[in-house]
């Protein structure tokens, strides 16, 4: 038996005043996939996130994660339900009082599920796990670069230990070399913590070297959900303007590459 999809969206519809941004978008996402979301501006990918996170409730449709009805239950219900996914907002969202310790222990302590010691315990493993060095923990997020930035809000949506990572623009700000480093190490997190990825994103680079599946959001739905080469042949002025040049190309050869 097939085990139930992480997120499944059925029907969404989502208006903003006379706007209709989605109309019957569906969407599923299996355990473990890494799956990136691409479309035009304005096209509500972004809204998706929202959506999948709960911070907004579309005009109709079923938003389902693990099985479940996300606003289904009483409120521990739901809490348990948003204990299980971790957020990666596009740029990063530290609170900006806050050093990088706290930062990372904010949903610890906001739960109150551990201890302090067992939080300085954990607060240090999710930063080893980053790849953050002990002494940023008393850095101030002002004393951040952009990579660091990344780096402990990608820690921080991580700190309870997550079976669903949402990913808004994961790379974006980040120069060429940065850019590479943090694909890489979500890489690495994806196959050592058997998580499922949704990922927002732009860049044609990172959809090469992540995703297993691609979901293209155009005309108010999902138009294509298939690998990246299967989506490359499929016939849509979008998709074919987004990947059909010669970066879509290259980056679609080095993927091939990267496998073999």
């Amino acid at each position: 038996m097939n085990a139930a999809p992480v997120i499944r969206l059925d029907g969404i519809v989502t208006r903003f005043g006379a706007n209709l941004v989605h109309d019957g978008l569906d969407l599923e996402v299996a355990p473990g996939e890494l799956v990136a979301l691409v479309g035009g501006s304005g096209s509500g990918k972004t809204t998706v996130l929202r959506h999948v996170i709960g911070l907004t409730r579309p005009a109709a449709g079923e938003v389902c994660l693990f099985g479940e009805d996300l606003h289904a239950g009483s409120p521990r219900e739901r809490q348990a339900r948003q204990r299980r996914f971790g957020v990666l907002f596009q740029h990063g969202a530290l609170f900006s009082a806050l050093n990088v310790a706290q930062n990372i222990g904010f949903p610890l302590r906001e739960l109150r599920i551990a201890t302090r010691a067992e939080t300085r315990d954990l607060i240090a493993l999710k930063m080893a796990m980053v790849g953050l060095e002990p002494e940023t923990a008393v850095l101030m997020p002002a004393e951040l670069s952009g990579g660091m930035v990344k780096r402990v809000a990608l820690a921080r949506a991580l700190a309870l230990e997550p079976e669903l990572l949402l990913l808004d623009e994961p790379t974006a700000g980040l120069d060429p070399e940065r850019s590479a480093s943090f694909v890489e190490l979500i890489r690495t997190l994806h196959e050592r913590l058997a998580l499922t990825v949704l990922m927002v994103t732009h860049d044609v680079d990172t959809i090469a070297a992540l995703a297993t599946k691609v979901a293209v959001l155009a005309d108010r739905r999902i138009v294509s959900y298939a690998s990246l080469e299967d989506t490359m042949a499929v016939e849509h002025p979008f998709i074919e303007r987004f990947f059909g040049g010669e970066h879509g190309r290259r980056a679609l050869a080095r993927s091939k590459r990267t496998e073999t």
